[in-house]
């Protein structure tokens, strides 16, 4: 009778060097590409930042100077009219998820929903926003755009608003309800309390993942070189203004470019930042 034979141990460890060379190489190369766009980006958008750039509106094609406070103010309206719509539908979509919904059919619909909204590229939302309210108004707008940023940032928030919420012990739970206290109460007094860095992590993370978005921009809100005066009208917004500048042929505007990735970056990486201390709070 023919037994296994065991594999020699050289095949082995010759297989496991190839495959932690392997490894060790994929993480250093993306270290460095990471490493070396964090420093063009801050080379290059360092020289671009100064008193003007923060305090001026942009100039004419062609004409140097100005800056893009306009464009920092529509994206801060765009983001902040986005969390108003987003995070409270993303914060009861997660607390019907993880207390009331649990595993019936309506929530595990809800969950298959959520993630493909969460892997569905943003210029399909983009799109869908311009058909939704772009066309039948026949006018790009600041509502189109804080839509489209509100539907990329509703999944992300239901489906971390789930997951901390299932952390809490369900000891916590069943003390609260013994003592008479009814469902909702529960929910919104002791586990929401149980995972305020969690949830607050959840909109952080949102909020990170739509302040780099151009593609809905483009469908929606535009641009434009003035104030934001209406909602009803193009909004100013970073993205779009990097996308813009960043293609035309004056050196001026090239350099702004950076400036405003710069801006971006330097956003984005506070986010997570704050985001990864609130995680490790919440696990201490």
């Amino acid at each position: 009778m023919n037994r296994l034979q065991p594999r020699r141990p050289t095949g082995r460890k010759i297989t496991n060097l190839l495959v932690a060379i392997w490894s060790v190489s994929s993480a250093l190369l993306g270290i460095i590409i990471l490493f070396w766009i964090t420093q063009e980006v801050l080379w290059r958008g360092i020289r671009a930042i100064d008193l003007d750039f923060l305090t001026h509106l942009p100039t004419p094609p062609g004409v140097s100077g100005g800056g893009m406070v306009n464009a920092l103010a529509g994206t801060a309206i765009l983001t902040l009219l986005a969390s108003v719509v987003a995070v409270p539908l993303g914060l009861w979509g997660g607390i019907f998820l993880a207390e009331f919904g649990q595993e019936s059919r309506v929530a595990d619909n809800c969950r298959f929903a959520a993630n493909v909204l969460m892997g569905l590229p943003s210029i399909i939302v983009g799109v869908f926003a311009y058909a939704l309210l772009v066309v039948p108004l026949k006018n790009f707008s600041g509502y189109a755009g804080a839509l489209a940023l509100a539907i990329i940032m509703l999944p992300v928030i239901t489906r971390t608003t789930e997951d901390m919420l299932r952390l809490v012990p369900n000891t916590l739970r069943e003390a609260a309800l013994a003592l008479g206290l009814p469902r909702w109460r529960v929910t919104l007094a002791i586990v929401f309390r149980g995972a305020k860095a969690g949830l607050l992590t959840g909109v952080l993370l949102a909020v990170a993942r739509v302040s780099g978005e151009t593609a809905p921009l483009l469908f929606t809100a535009l641009n434009s070189p003035f104030w934001p005066r209406s909602l009803s009208e193009p909004m100013p917004n970073l993205t779009v203004t990097i996308f813009d500048y960043a293609m035309s042929p004056y050196p001026d505007w090239q350099s702004k470019a950076w400036g405003a990735s710069l801006l971006i970056t330097v956003g984005i990486l506070i986010l997570t930042l704050t985001t990864r201390w609130l995680l490790r709070e919440r696990k201490r």
